[in-house]
């Protein structure tokens, strides 16, 4: 009977689950104990393996976001550089006057640059802007203003023969905004551009293109 007893015992021991590992003990503790549950499955790799794909999941979610960034960002720098961007207001001219000069015509100083040229050379914005003003103005004849968006100037263009923008319409360096003509004071078909920053005198338009790596 005694014998008996002890073998039931010993059977009973060796069915009873073991102690939990204490905390912190190895990975591989916590995996034998697993394997002791009772189901003959190693649950802590299953744990281990939903672990590891929320965090394969989570790293590709960090990676698409620092991308998305990168792109936002480079886009804004892209629509900065654009705006900063100037271009020739025509082609196939030739200088005829330049800023300051003084004589008989311009009196104490000529306040822009001559770009002179066939009559109904298209005439384009040199940088980003906003139309503040286009009709006749007396000696400058058919005149665009254009407030750009960044130096905070407005660039002139006189003595059109046609303006095909308004005031209030949003331009971009290179459109089209009318055509070289000799209207108001002037001695033959030519483009007369004038930068005026903010309240101040104008300035040399020459100094204007040079500053933003365009050479008339």
């Amino acid at each position: 009977m005694f014998g008996t007893l002890a073998l039931l015992i010993a059977a009973w021991g060796s069915t009873a689950s073991p102690e939990p590992p204490e905390p912190g003990a190895p990975l591989s503790d916590r995996r034998a104990l697993a394997d002791t549950a009772g189901t003959g499955q190693d649950v802590s790799r299953d744990f281990d393996r939903e672990l590891l794909e929320e965090q394969t999941q989570a790293q590709a979610e960090q990676v698409l976001q620092a991308q998305q960034d990168l792109l936002a960002s480079s886009q804004v720098k892209a629509d900065e550089l654009k705006a900063d961007q100037w271009v020739l207001p025509v082609t196939g001219y030739r200088i005829s006057g330049q800023f300051g000069i003084t004589n008989a015509v311009w009196g104490k100083g000529h306040s822009g640059l001559d770009l002179a040229g066939p009559s109904g050379s298209t005439i384009v914005s040199v940088a980003s802007g906003t139309v503040v003003s286009a009709g006749y103005a007396g000696n400058c004849g058919n005149m665009t203003q254009i407030q750009l968006d960044t130096d905070d100037v407005v660039v002139k263009f006189c003595h059109q023969s046609r303006i095909v923008v308004q005031e209030g319409q949003r331009v971009q360096a290179g459109e089209t905004v009318g055509y070289t003509g000799s209207t108001g004071r002037s001695t033959g078909p030519h483009l007369h551009v004038e930068v005026k920053p903010g309240d101040g005198p104008s300035g040399d338009p020459e100094a204007y293109f040079r500053e933003h790596n365009v050479f008339p």
